[in-house]
């Protein structure tokens, strides 16, 4: 068993630790509409749940507006329930075969808790990230044991491995800090 092995087994375990975190800042609303806020958000009609962005097309066409245009008229009183019960404070207004949603200017109060939820997400991605150093190190440190790995090889590996998990942190607060930018803005 080689070190390696087990460093190039957990980095696309940290890209989906990332991508995960990039799809959960993309739902957190700013100052800004964008079709991320409401294409996850689930609807029923007929009886089974879709994402919105399967029942309709979604677009910005002002700053603060996002368009929303179900592919059957049928669909919009189950968009708009289920867009009622989101709790990201939107207010949707059918307007004849579209639905409608103007974002109200942000509050202090609403930022702070934006900015707080921001944080959490970014620090349980680090965890994640943080869990998986962990399992490899002890991985390396069993195959050490086994006779499967030399020593010099098990510090490569604690070298390898923190400097792997100090790239994935440094994505992470990169994306925070943009987001933080955006919710300040």
């Amino acid at each position: 068993m080689e070190y390696k092995e087990i460093i190039n087994k957990i980095k696309p375990e940290m890209d989906k630790v990332v991508g995960f975190l990039e799809g959960e800042l993309g739902k957190i609303r700013t100052g800004r509409a964008t079709p991320s806020l409401v294409e996850d958000v689930v609807a029923d009609c007929f009886g089974q749940k879709f994402p919105l962005k399967q029942l309709a097309a979604i677009s910005t066409p002002e700053a603060k507006q996002i368009l929303i245009q179900p592919w059957d008229k049928s669909y919009i009183e189950g968009i708009v329930a289920a867009l009622s019960k989101t709790g990201i404070g939107i207010n949707p207004i059918v307007d004849k075969d579209t639905v409608r949603i103007t974002l109200p200017p942000l509050t202090e109060d609403y930022r702070k808790d934006l900015l707080r939820l921001l944080s959490e997400k970014q620090e349980q991605a680090k965890q994640t990230v943080r869990r998986w150093r962990e399992e490899a190190w002890k991985e390396v440190q069993d195959g050490f044991k086994e006779g499967k790995i030399r020593e010099d090889d098990k510090f490569r590996a604690k070298d390898e491995l923190q400097e792997l998990v100090d790239d994935y942190q440094k994505k992470i607060n990169t994306l925070a800090e943009k987001k933080k930018k955006e919710i300040s803005e």
